[in-house]
């Protein structure tokens, strides 16, 4: 198994561009500062935090005579509708200004010879505009500043009085030093701040379709040839829809946007995130690459560039029996070590980010460095303790290191009334209801899981099987249609063996989610268990012809040990080979090609199955267990094989 991710993404504000600069009409200061939040206007501005989002994990069931491959959808999976919710909610959290760090070595970030922090540099920018705004009433550029800054850090509502100053006073000059072209910068800005303030209600917009979204680029094309600068009108319609959840409506006007204007940098970023939520990593890594490329010191472009990269090659990560090491993947260390140096670079700008310090603490889980893991999301805790996201990423990291020692202490108590605290505050702060009741549902599970291993007290046993199976339950009541709830319910149900019960959950998945192998694999794996071995086949080939290139080889394992247990060696063994093929070092394949070897009586090439199998997973007992007694057996033999027979005379 392993654990659910909190992964931010930023989406870009908004600015317009001057025609002599294309880019940026000028420059105080990064006006992409994150400082911490109150209500006056001379103290500091707060930032947005987004919600977590989701990732697949991996979880072996064990077979006495072999192994299937189970795959565990933790709460937090990313698919390509649950990743439509990231950056869809923002909390905003108060900062502290500590100056411990997160982590060792290459990670520690403290004591960077910085003279002043972040915080104190925004403040000290602010407090200058507004001693030049009072100091010169009617100097229309220092408000106009002034309300960009409070624009650029998602502050529309103190931005609005700015932009109305001023307005009002280059409306009210005269016409031989009239400023128009500064008046509509401000206009322009000033409707932007509108618009968003009064976007509320997204639940009422729908995708724009047909005639209506041809009309609307029609008339961003039409505008941009007029006057480049309606680019920024434009990504406020984008980011808009974005933020209702319009994904194909949102991709459409910002593409749109971005072949006309190709170096706003905004509009590059928000792109990059609708493609992220709409499951396409490709399109969104290619957005993030050239944001990074073209300003290589941004926070948010590094930190967006770090979420895809943990999106994409964190998703699926084996468990124990599944080469579920004490790392990643080969294939996974690379893109991995990427993310981590985007986000220590983007810490290294902006320290008090919390929810890169969550991000960071993603990465180096999934390089098997949990103490370091441990250490940003302590540092994260510390720095917005009010997060919903980061609370859900702690409370994760406990269940996991549980799990991982097989300890059922009081982390598992503390986590699991973390996560019902979260439910509890959710009506407050934004949070994601079926997400916050899977969280605590895995609290439940793994407290069961653990205590059926070492507590005999079956009152005990089944008081925590009750909570565990209503938190699941109660996850599917909030959001009745997703698939991934009802494939958990399902996966609890085999692995406390109740094969009928978990077919009904994983039918419902399945009805849900025709796509998801893993919801598949897993009915075939039920099926099997209940001696349906022709429906068990069929449904396993159905996963096959839905799953992807790293999905197909545990589909064909558990396939290979079907033929097995109908000793249709040959074939077996066939199976076995194609998911080696496609996972050199899959130990569960190994495991379970070394059980084809023992019905035939073939103990050597048994043993080295099961030895390989322990090389690349020391953690599957299974292959410990068949390894011992296929070396008894070829002993037995041996000595059989050599012993003289004696006649009687």
């Amino acid at each position: 198994m392993d654990r659910p991710e909190t992964i931010a993404v930023k989406c870009e504000p908004m600015t317009v561009d001057s025609p002599s600069r294309p880019l940026k009409l000028v420059v105080l200061a990064d006006l992409n500062f994150n400082p911490p939040e109150t209500d006056d206007l001379d103290s500091s501005i707060p930032i947005p935090t987004p919600p977590p989002i989701t990732r697949l994990s991996n979880e072996e069931s064990h077979q006495e005579g072999g192994i299937l491959t189970c795959k565990e959808v933790e709460p937090g999976e990313v698919e390509a509708k649950k990743i439509s919710k990231v950056g869809k909610c923002r909390s905003r959290s108060k900062i502290e200004s500590s100056s411990d760090c997160g982590v060792d070595a290459d990670g520690d970030l403290a004591n960077q010879g910085v003279p002043a922090s972040r915080e104190e540099k925004i403040s000290n920018l602010k407090m200058g505009l507004i001693h030049v705004a009072r100091k010169m009433p009617k100097n229309a550029h220092a408000h106009f500043i002034l309300g960009l800054m409070f624009q650029r850090l998602g502050q529309s509502q103190k931005a609005i009085p700015e932009y109305e100053k001023a307005e009002e006073i280059l409306l009210g000059c005269e016409p031989e030093i009239a400023r128009p072209e500064l008046l509509l910068l401000v206009q322009i800005h000033h409707g932007q701040c509108l618009l968003l303030d009064g976007f509320g209600d997204t639940d009422s917009v729908k995708e724009l379709e047909g005639e209506e979204l041809e009309e609307i680029l029609s008339k961003l094309k039409d505008s941009i040839k007029l006057d480049v600068r309606q680019a920024a009108v434009w990504n406020t319609l984008g980011l808009m829809l974005l933020k209702a959840g319009c994904l194909m409506s949102a991709i459409s006007v910002l593409s749109s946007l971005l072949a006309l204007v190709p170096d706003n940098y905004d509009c590059l970023a928000n792109l990059g995130v609708a493609y992220l939520q709409s499951g396409d990593m490709e399109l969104s890594a290619k957005c993030f690459q050239d944001l990074v490329l073209k300003d290589h010191n941004h926070p948010a472009a590094l930190i967006n560039y770090a979420a895809e990269l943990l999106c994409k090659h964190s998703s699926t990560v084996a468990g124990a029996g599944a080469n579920g090491g004490a790392d990643a993947s080969e294939d996974q260390k690379a893109p991995m070590n990427v993310a981590k140096e985007c986000l220590l670079a983007a810490l290294r700008s902006d320290p008090k980010s919390a929810h890169a310090w969550v991000n960071l603490a993603n990465s180096y889980y999934m390089m098997g460095d949990h103490r370091s893991s441990s250490k940003c999301l302590e540092k994260a805790a510390k720095l917005d303790p009010n997060c919903m996201a980061t609370r859900f990423a702690v409370a994760v990291q406990r269940i996991k290191d549980a799990e991982r020692s097989q300890d059922a202490s009081d982390q598992l108590s503390w986590a699991g009334n973390e996560m019902a605290s979260v439910i509890r505050e959710g009506e407050s702060v934004p949070i994601d209801p079926p997400i916050a009741w899977a969280g605590l549902a895995m609290a439940h599970k793994a407290q069961h899981e653990i205590a059926a291993a070492f507590v005999a007290d079956r009152n005990e046993l089944t008081e925590m099987e009750e909570r565990a199976v209503y938190s699941l339950k109660q996850a599917v009541t909030e959001d009745p249609e997703d698939a991934v709830r009802w494939h958990q319910l399902g996966l609890h149900s085999l692995c406390s063996q109740q094969y009928k019960l978990s077919q009904k959950y994983l039918k419902a998945a399945v009805g849900r989610s025709r796509e998801c192998s893993y919801a598949w694999s897993n009915l075939g794996i039920s099926l099997q268990l209940s001696d349906e071995h022709s429906e068990a086949e069929e449904v396993y080939k159905r996963a096959l012809t839905v799953s992807k290139e790293d999905q197909a080889h545990a589909i064909l394992s558990n396939l290979g040990n079907l033929y097995r247990q109908k000793k249709q060696y040959e074939v077996s063994k066939a199976m076995f080979s194609k998911a080696l093929e496609l996972k050199p070092g899959y130990a569960p394949a190994y495991n379970n090609l070394g059980l084809v070897f023992v019905a035939e009586r073939r103990w050597e090439e048994a043993k080295s199955c099961f030895e390989k199998s322990l090389e690349a997973d020391s953690l599957l007992d299974a292959a410990q267990s068949n390894l011992l007694k296929a070396t008894t057996m070829s002993r037995l033999c041996t000595c059989f094989s050599s012993s003289t027979v004696v006649r009687d005379s």
